[in-house]
């Protein structure tokens, strides 16, 4: 118990200066370990045992349980708990509680009677027996009278004979088997003592281990801890950006797209302002080309051949259509849209883009600024946690573990030679017991062996036609064996008898005593008797372990807790001594932790996401008139053809006119026209015709562009004000619930830390397995199994052989008449009856 308890104290000792430099505790409850991604598992580097939980006898067993129905056929009252308990009070009066021991032992008291009395009658039988027999009495005399059932008699007997033999031999086989069963039992103890030892040191070794490697566990977690730490910025500052990240980057983003549509906005007002001068040019010089037309044409027509008929009519027709060529009204007269390139340009030239970017750059530089501004507290914390360190160092170093299980290992060591010094003595006395064994199975042997030499001499030597006087000399031998080992069943029975009896008594009374009250925990349930081994102390156990003898620790509860390999603290209930779970409270020691984080003090205040000058930006382009464009007066230009009539239609249809005319100038000139108005048509009609194509598509993205500008820009506003007023109200708010998580990440490990010792203290440190092992090797395994089964198979066996032979000899001195040769006969007579 001295063992454990210093085992125990070192520990905590050790353990429990863990994270000991902690300030004041926080009120409240200890909180369960928070749990983050990729955190630590603690495992103790596991034990084996060389010692098996339990003992089977083999093949025996099946012996040893026959023989243990036996004993509880004559023993089968229950384990005598009250004469026990008084016993132990040192209350037991024998006088008194005669009538109790009596009725507890009856069986065995019987059959101890009936053994003494086969005891003392079998050499007063034997000697009165040889008297007889010495007188021509009790089958004494050499005359054999015949009769019609003697043959039937002599097989009877011999049958019987050969039966009780066969029985007898079965005993003992038990008895021979039984001494090779004890035979190796010291070998096989010292097996058992030594795999024992080796169990307490692989305890002992592994203690030490076990609590270097909690405290490089709590290194390992140390180190967890500075990586978090270190990586306070992505942790702490990246879960503050997250958090403002739903109402900021909407916005920022509703921003950016805003000022790409700015830029749009001005790609399509450039292209629409360059269709626009493109057409009022384009238009001024088809104007002039169809003049130049017009007037050339005219010219022709005034000529002399234009008087005469028929060309007069073709030239007056000429002459009426030409008034068609003129370019549509409109195109010169579309407005310029100048202006509001030019408001878009200086939009864009205040750097809206810029001031976008930069908003997202403030908003990104959270957690950059969040590790700036608490790296004075985190090399806090970590000088904390280095204190810790170099403090459990130090503890560690000033305690004494390595003498203190050099003490525990000089006990161990000593038990071993103790052990190796008693061992010779030990096999001296097993060599003695064997040798007794031995003779004591041989002297039944011999007996049965003569029986059985009697049996095969008589049945083989018998001849049914001989006469009693005329018998062979087989015959005559057999008998002779037969009487032999009557008289070798009188001479040596009775001290069979004697070494059953003393065997069967000590046998009984430890089988039933010893081995199966503590098989079924009879025996424990009486030591946890309330007030019995101490009569100040309820409870022995506590009193001796924890000086609390009020405390229900019972030797029951114990046994249970090291057979499961449960550790000390819990089996020996030592929290009634040194509370565990009140030393190990996270809160206890991490004060200074919580204290050094709580100063953190973050400031976020400077979080614009777009100046004023951005936002001056924004109202800008909301005013830049881009609304107020007349979209309609462009669109409904667009539709319209460049020219008032079609010019290559125009120029076929004067070509078709002029077909009738004679060849001269004016056709000529006419020809010359045509082709020429053909010319305006594929080098200035065409490219404005797709000027006005691209001028109308400008014209409605732009349309499309600035359809309810205003509204999205003060949707824009109004979403920038509730962002900025998000991060200007709630993000110190944010800034405390974040640190509290990262607080609790960081404390998370060491809570997780703490929770694991505590287990490993209460559960899986210092297990007392092989205490009960021990106990068990001792009682269960050496002393029932190796020593009390076989002695009771032996007297089993033995006793079984012994008690046969009674009716051995009657059979054997009845059957001898029948083998031997007699020195008399009768003539048959059926009515004459055999002596």
């Amino acid at each position: 118990m001295a063992l454990a308890g210093s085992i125990l104290l070192l520990l905590l000792l050790l353990l429990l200066l863990l994270l000991a430099q902690g300030g004041n505790a926080i009120p409240g409850e200890q909180p369960a370990p928070t749990d983050s991604p990729g955190h630590l598992h603690y495992e103790l580097p596991p034990m084996t045992y060389k010692t098996p939980d339990s003992y089977t006898a083999g093949p025996m067993a099946v012996l040893f349980q026959m023989v243990h129905v036996f004993v509880h056929m004559v023993q089968p009252h229950s384990f005598p708990e009250d004469i026990v308990k008084k016993i132990l009070k040192k209350k037991f009066e024998p006088s008194a509680d005669y009538d109790k021991i009596t009725f507890y032992e009856i069986g065995v008291i019987i059959c101890a009677v009936l053994g003494l009395l086969f005891i003392v009658l079998m050499p007063v039988v034997g000697y009165f027996f040889c008297v007889c027999r010495c007188c021509n009495k009790c089958g004494g005399e050499m005359h054999q009278r015949q009769k019609e059932s003697g043959p039937f008699r002599r097989k009877y007997f011999a049958v019987s004979l050969l039966v009780i033999s066969v029985l007898i031999s079965i005993g003992i086989l038990f008895g021979f088997l039984a001494n090779l069963q004890m035979r190796t039992w010291v070998q096989r103890t010292q097996n058992l003592a030594e795999s024992n030892l080796h169990d307490f040191r692989m305890v002992l070794n592994h203690l030490p281990k076990q609590v270097d490697y909690i405290l490089d566990q709590f290194n390992t977690t140390k180190e967890r801890g500075f990586t978090d730490l270190d990586n306070i910025g992505e942790m702490l500052g990246g879960n503050i950006h997250d958090r403002l990240a739903p109402h900021v980057i909407p916005v920022l983003d509703e921003i950016k797209a805003m000022a790409t549509a700015i830029k749009k906005t001005k790609e399509a007002l450039e292209a629409m302002n360059s269709n626009v001068e493109s057409l009022k040019k384009g238009s001024e010089q088809m104007n002039e080309s169809l003049t130049d037309v017009r007037e050339s044409t005219e010219v022709l027509l005034s000529g002399s051949e234009c008087r005469i008929d028929p060309a007069r009519q073709i030239c007056n027709s000429i002459r009426a259509s030409l008034s068609q060529l003129q370019g549509a009204p409109g195109l010169d007269q579309l407005p310029s849209l100048d202006q509001e390139l030019k408001n878009i340009d200086n939009i864009l030239g205040n750097g809206l883009d810029d001031q976008v970017n930069q908003g997202y750059e403030l908003f990104d530089a959270i957690p950059e600024k969040v590790k700036t501004q608490a790296e004075v507290a985190i090399q806090d914390v970590k000088g904390v946690l280095d204190g810790v360190s170099s403090h459990i160092k130090s503890v560690t170093e000033d305690i004494p573990i390595q003498s203190t299980l050099s003490n525990f290992t000089g006990y161990i060591n000593d038990t071993e030679a103790y052990i190796h010094q008693n061992l010779p003595k030990l096999e001296k006395y097993d060599t003695y017991w064997w040798l007794g064994s031995l003779i004591v199975c041989f002297l039944p042997t011999l007996i049965v062996v003569f029986f059985y030499l009697g049996l095969l001499c008589g049945v083989c030597g018998f001849d049914k036609h001989a006469t009693p006087t005329s018998r062979g000399c087989v015959s005559n031998m057999g008998g002779v064996f037969l009487m032999v080992g009557v008289g070798l069943v009188f001479l040596f029975c009775w001290l069979l008898m004697t070494l059953v009896v003393l065997t069967f008594i000590i046998g009984v009374n430890v089988e039933k005593l010893v081995c199966e009250p503590y098989a079924n925990r009879k025996l424990f349930q009486v030591l946890d008797t309330p007030y019995l081994l101490n009569e100040e102390w309820k409870y022995y156990l506590s009193g001796m372990v924890l000086k609390k003898p009020n405390v229900k620790l019972t030797f029951e509860q114990v046994y249970s807790d090291c057979k499961n390999n449960k550790g000390l603290y819990t089996t020996l209930k030592l929290d009634n001594y040194f509370n565990v779970t009140e030393e190990l409270n996270i809160e206890k020691h991490t004060g200074n932790i919580m204290s050094q984080l709580d100063h953190l003090n973050l400031q976020l205040d400077g979080i614009v996401l777009l100046d004023a000058e951005g936002r001056k930006n924004l109202e800008a382009f909301a005013a830049s008139g881009l609304q107020n464009i007349d979209y309609d007066a462009y669109l409904a230009q667009t539709e319209k053809s460049p020219v008032e009539v079609d010019l290559l239609s125009f120029a076929d249809d004067l070509e078709e006119k002029i077909k009738p005319l004679p060849a001269g100038n004016l056709k000529h000139g006419l020809q010359a026209q045509a082709q020429a108005t053909r010319k305006i048509h594929n080098e200035q009609v065409i490219p404005m015709e797709q000027s006005l194509s691209n001028l109308k598509e400008n014209v409605r993205n732009l349309q499309r562009m600035s359809d309810g500008l205003t509204e999205k820009m003060n949707k824009t506003l109004d979403a920038l004000d509730s962002a900025q007023s998000f991060i200007t109200n709630s993000v110190s708010s944010i800034i405390i619930e974040e640190t509290k998580k990262y607080v609790r990440i960081i404390l998370g490990h060491f809570e997780r830390y703490l929770h694991w010792v505590k287990s490993a203290i209460t559960e899986e440190m210092g297990s007392c397995k092989p205490v009960t092992t021990a106990l068990d090797s001792v009682i269960n395994v050496v002393l029932c199994g190796y020593i009390v089964h076989p002695l009771n198979l032996f007297w089993f066996g033995i006793g079984q052989a012994t008690v046969l032979l009674l009716p051995a000899i009657i059979f054997a001195v009845k059957l001898a008449k029948y083998y031997r040769r007699m020195d008399s006969e009768d003539v048959y007579d059926d009515a004459s009856t055999d002596s």
